[in-house]
């Protein structure tokens, strides 16, 4: 009987760019807890070499908020995520803060001038 040769050397996966920036964006959400009122849902964009992934997330903050502290809890979530559910090393995650909500400046509070 013949022994089979190791996993690795039997085939190969291959996964696909969009489906990593699903699973980042998606980490991004769980890492923020949610997304401000009136706020749209993380981004993420993806650059595949080889085994390795480069990783950018967009977002919108609710603000007053820690930025430093909840762009830290993003790039974890998603290195950890993606590097667990792709078995893909992850070299770099960019966390880009597009916007700030304001409780003062959401939607309903929009009647009057603002100071």
């Amino acid at each position: 009987m013949t022994e089979r040769p190791p996993v690795r050397e039997r085939g190969a996966t291959t996964v696909a760019d969009r489906v990593v920036a699903k699973i980042s964006a998606q980490a991004a959400r769980e890492a923020l807890g949610g997304v401000p009122e009136g706020g749209h849902r993380p981004h993420a964009s993806v650059v595949v070499h080889r085994d390795a992934a480069r990783i950018s997330i967009s977002l919108e903050l609710d603000y007053p908020t820690d930025i430093g502290r909840r762009c830290g809890a993003v790039r974890g979530r998603v290195r950890r995520q993606v590097e667990h559910l792709v078995g893909m090393e992850v070299h770099e995650v960019t966390v880009h803060v597009e916007r700030l909500h304001s409780a003062r400046t959401a939607p309903s509070a929009r009647k009057g001038r603002l100071a």
